[in-house]
């Protein structure tokens, strides 16, 4: 099992990097997002880190509040997305009085969460009839180029414990939905090491043990045919789910 304090340095650990987090983490499918949303309008963006999700709901037309707990992710998100409102809270403590929206939604982020507490917090905020979703971008490991990149960026951190079990459970929300989308993100080797780079375990170990990681997967996509020619897709999966509230 993870350890706490580990754990709680990995969920703070995304602020030092925002600015390549906004530029190198990968969007979310369209479908994804309007599969979550439904025909609501009124949408908190939970968690919202730089804007990454914020900004597919925001070609929806969709009323959009951000939530982010983090200075400096907020700061990156507000610089970007500058009419979007941000304010500071936690899903556990979210700044806004009950039954405020039609949907709360978070991208890549349910696994940091509290979930009783955030679970009780969001069916606060949820309208009668609104939806609580939850999206999850990961490689998608059928690939065997893919996979051995998997295998090479592990570190002396070791894994989430917890990230399988994507279900919200709470006694004010209805039975949850799951669904996955097939996508890709356009990567060379330099901008696919970037995107590694933003993921928490790689952020809190020494910079010597992440060189060594990084030289490891350089080498590997460059000795490959898939990946080391220019451009190339890295294929991802989608994993929303939904429940709306009783």
């Amino acid at each position: 099992m993870q350890d706490p304090e580990m754990f709680a340095k990995r969920a703070a650990s995304f602020g030092s990097n925002a600015v390549a987090y906004a530029r190198h983490r990968p969007r979310y499918p369209d479908a994804a997002v309007e599969w979550v949303v439904g025909d609501h309008t009124r949408v908190l963006d939970l968690a919202a880190g730089t804007g990454k999700l914020t900004e597919t709901l925001l070609e929806f037309a969709l009323e959009v509040t951000a939530v982010e707990p983090d200075d400096l992710m907020r700061a990156e998100l507000t610089r970007l997305l500058p009419d979007v409102p941000a304010l500071k809270g936690t899903a556990e403590a979210i700044p806004f009085p009950d039954a405020s929206f039609d949907v709360v939604i978070t991208g890549q982020a349910f696994h940091w969460f509290n979930t009783p507490e955030a679970l009780t917090e969001i069916t606060r905020v949820l309208r009668p009839g609104g939806v609580f979703g939850a999206l999850w971008n990961h490689d998608d490991l059928s690939v065997p180029w893919l996979a051995e990149v998997n295998e090479l960026t592990r570190s002396s951190v070791g894994d989430l414990q917890g990230l399988d079990d994507r279900t919200p459970r709470h006694e004010l929300l209805g039975a949850a939905e799951e669904q996955t989308w097939n996508h890709a993100q356009r990567r060379t080797v330099e901008s696919m090491l970037a995107s590694l780079g933003t993921q928490s375990h790689l952020l809190v170990i020494d910079a010597a043990e992440r060189a060594s990681i990084f030289d490891k997967i350089r080498t590997y996509l460059w000795s490959r045919p898939e990946t080391s020619q220019g451009e190339f897709d890295r294929p991802m999966i989608t994993t929303a789910v939904r429940a709306t509230k009783r």
